[in-house]
This record gives structure tokens, sequence and C-alpha cells, in this order.
């Protein structure tokens, strides 16, 4: 190679500038500094939430009506922790039941069929447009409507077997009727959208390679519609252990009804209600963590893609996996 062409060949290689946030880094390459502009209002209002939590928290601490020995005294009683047990029974076995009626009617309505699609659409106007407080009074007074319930041959013909309607419906049993049943309407709604969330393309690959129907939408669908799912689903549940507490009004035995049992006997309201709520934020601060853990895992691009972003835009920012 002649002297000319090794002069040219250098001078097409120049030198990548390092990040850096001084004003020159010295080799003539250009540097980034960022001055963030003052915010005093900003500050002002830190400083004031600040002021009113910690006023707050003084307030409630130090108030001498809210007895705090009767809190403590209170919150690992047997009957509280009977009745907790009752209320993660509850959301679990609702949301359970909840869950497979929502894929069902969900299906139903991304179905060819008209009945199929009107009667899933007439089940979630239904159950979602009722409250659930007037659902769960209704199934725990369903007795009232029939008082024999029983398996037999439909419309008026003889019954194999019959019950009594109030010996089967109590209360556990109705607060599940009402809590499933009215969970089923959100959930079908809830995987509806992340069914509809998968690209068509998918369905159509599953089809060409011979996959049935049932096979697509489990192997392929919904697995897909999980990181579109996960969220609403994680606080649909949060916001089922809350609704426990609804239960109350039919004698559920969970644990709003033991707290509200134990403080018509002492009268000692605000104490119980307290034990009741620190209750309810350790299940909900439970439940909270498992979906960040769940949405993890279903997906796992978030993280590595937010922390890219984060090195690209920073300044004189290097993380494991950003560019020399």
């Amino acid at each position: 190679m002649t002297e000319l062409g090794k002069n040219d060949s250098s001078a097409l290689v120049t030198p990548r500038p390092e990040p850096s946030a001084t004003a020159s880094d010295g080799a003539g390459g250009l540097a980034l500094r960022v001055t963030r502009r003052p915010r005093p209002a900003r500050w002002l209002a830190v400083l004031a939430t600040l002021f009113f939590a910690v006023w707050l928290a003084y307030t409630v601490i130090v108030n001498p009506h809210l007895h705090w020995d009767v809190v403590v005294d209170y919150q690992f009683d047997d009957r509280v922790l009977k009745g907790l047990w009752v209320t993660v029974q509850l959301t679990l076995i609702s949301m359970a039941i909840g869950i497979a009626i929502g894929v069902l009617i969900a299906v139903m309505q991304l179905s060819e069929s008209p009945v199929l699609r009107t009667v899933a659409g007439a089940y979630t106007w239904f159950f979602r447009g009722t409250p659930l407080l007037v659902q769960l009074i209704f199934w725990f007074n369903l007795a009232l409507l029939f008082p024999v319930i029983g398996i037999g041959i439909p419309f008026d013909g003889p019954k194999l077997v019959e019950w009594q309607t109030n010996a089967v419906i109590t209360g556990f049993v109705a607060a599940l009727l009402g809590l499933s049943i009215n969970e089923g309407a959100y959930m079908a709604e809830i995987v509806r959208a992340g069914i509809q969330s998968v690209d068509p393309g998918q369905r159509e690959a599953g089809e060409s390679i011979g996959m049935s129907n049932r096979q697509i939408l489990t192997r392929v669908v919904l697995p897909q519609a999980m990181r579109v799912i996960i969220p609403p689903f994680g606080n649909q549940f949060i916001s089922m252990l809350k609704t426990t507490s609804l239960v109350s009004v039919i004698a559920g035995s969970d644990l709003m009804t033991v707290s509200q049992h134990l403080y018509l006997a002492n009268f000692e309201v605000i104490a119980l209600l307290m034990v009741a709520s620190i209750w309810y934020l350790v299940l909900t601060t439970v439940a909270s963590v498992a979906q960040h853990f769940v949405e993890r895992r279903y997906n796992p691009g978030a993280a590595p893609l937010r922390r890219r972003v984060l090195t690209q835009l920073v300044p004189g920012r290097t993380g494991k996996g950003a560019p020399a």
C-alpha cells in the first residue's frame, strides 16, 4: 500500500469520543453538560407534604382515644386469625372460579356463533351492572325464592336429590357465589382484551401446522396474552382481598365480620378497625410483591430495555451491555 493510501485510510478513521459530563474532554470530542433548572415550587411542595405526613402520623400515634394496647392485644387473637384465614380462602377460591368463568365467557364472546356471543354479553352486562352487595344479599336469601334445590329433570320434573336451600347456602357459600360470579364478569373482559391483543397471524400459524382450536388457544394465544392479562389481574386480586369485607353483611365469618363482632362486644370500634386495616395492608402488600415478580416472569424484556434506555439517555452513564 502506498503512503498516500495509508494517509487516506487513516484520515477516514476518527476516534469515537468517550462520554463525559465535563465541558471538554481534552481530545477535541463533543461533551455534554446537563444543568437542571432550579424548581423551588417542587421543593416547597415536598416540604409541605412531608410536614403534613409527619403531623398526621404524630396526631394518630399520640391520640389518647386510639388504644394501641387493644390493637396489640387483638392483632394476633385466635378469632381474628380465623377471620383472616376465611378472607384468604374467599379470595383464592373466588379468584380461581372467577378466572375459569372469565376464560369461558371470553371465548364465547369471541366465538363466531351469535347465540354464544349474546349469552356471554348478557352475562357480563348483568353482573357488571348490578352492585356486588345486592348480589351477595340475593344469594344469601336464595331460600326465599327456592326453598328446596335439587338435581333432576328440569321443567318441574322429578328430582333425584333434594336439599333444603338454607342448609346448603351458608354465609360462606353465598359469599363464594357472589364474589366468584361477579369476578367472572370482570375477568371475562380482561381475558378478552388479552386474547385480542395477540396478532391474528399467530393463530394462522398454528392452523397451518394442524393445531386444533383448543391447542391454539392454550399453547399459542393465552401464553402471549398473559403479558396483557397479568397487570389488571393483579389489580383485581388486590381488589378482591378488600372486597371480601362486604361479606360482613351476610355474616360470612371473614376478617371484617369478626372485627365487627369484637367491637360490638367491647366497644373498641376504632382499635378493632385498625386491627383489620393492618391485616388488609399486609395481605395487599404481599399480593403486590407477588404481582411484581409475576409480571417480570411474563415480560422479561422490560427491565433490560429500561436499563438500556437510561444508559443511552443519561450522559456519562455506562452500564453492563452499554455500547463502547
